[in-house]
């Protein structure tokens, strides 16, 4: 976990101090798609941009996506995952029917479903879709520990004694989910960076010329062979911000799994 919080706080402290220190993304220099060097370290993309400048910014604007869908994802899963596991009954048959509806539509249709009526997504509007798609899984691992929670001895005994709804829920439950509720908000970042570098691939993800690891792929891609650079360094900022989110995820599931609040 050590590694992945090093990677991830280096690729962070990159994506904001960076541009700030490098040539502007938008700047030119001719002749284009010049190999990397000591003025230029990860080269330059066929409009004569300097990749490293463009890597850095984008690993800004993919962390922030990242990041705020991912909370959006875990409040929305956590508080139907609550109250489905809570209440119990028709409550959670009729939730968790609806989310077994849900997980039967690919995640990437409901953007393409959106563009069918706007012409680009906007950035809020598309953190707000990959957060609004992302808490269904979420929401049943959420429901699983309440449902486990609420047979403990510990709450049976405050239910008896009178203790108010809120007071078990925001005593007992949502301690003692939290952990599996991080672990799973982390791991789902990395899912958000993929999928958003994905739909940045297809053109329908951050709008140019706002750098994206996605699009930079796709504007590579038809020298991949002879000039790599333009597309290998944005791949390569991919796999390793990915592994380093996967990396914490798991750290956090081994430290957090053995933990139980009373």
């Amino acid at each position: 976990m050590r590694w992945g919080i090093a990677i991830l706080a280096l690729v962070a402290a990159g994506g904001i101090l960076l541009p700030h220190v490098l040539p502007d993304y938008r700047a030119q220099v001719f002749p284009a798609l010049l190999g990397p060097s000591l003025a230029h370290p990860f080269g330059t993309d066929w409009a004569g941009r300097d990749l490293l400048a463009r890597v850095a910014l984008g690993a800004r604007v993919s962390l922030t996506i990242g990041l705020l869908s991912a909370a959006i994802a875990a409040t929305l899963g956590a508080a139907v995952g609550l109250v489905a596991g809570y209440a119990g009954g028709a409550v959670d048959a009729m939730l968790m029917r609806c989310v077994d509806a849900a997980l039967a539509i690919p995640r990437l249709f409901v953007p393409l479903l959106i563009l069918a009526v706007l012409d680009r997504i906007p950035l809020p509007v598309l953190v707000l879709v990959l957060g609004a798609t992302g808490w269904f899984t979420t929401s049943r691992l959420v429901r699983g520990e309440v449902l486990r929670i609420k047979a403990e001895p510990y709450v049976q005994a405050s239910e008896a004694l009178g203790a108010r709804r809120g007071r078990i829920i925001f005593r007992h439950l949502v301690p003692n989910c939290a952990g599996p509720l991080i672990v799973a908000a982390t791991l789902s970042v990395a899912d958000v960076l993929l999928l958003e570098a994905g739909l940045s691939f297809l053109g329908f993800g951050v709008r140019p010329p706002t750098p994206s690891w996605g699009a930079m792929i796709y504007d590579g891609r038809s020298s991949l062979v002879t000039v790599p650079w333009p597309s290998l360094f944005p791949g390569l900022a991919i796999v390793v911000t990915v592994l380093a989110v996967n990396l914490v995820g798991e750290g956090l599931r081994s430290s957090l799994s053995p933990v139980r609040r009373a």
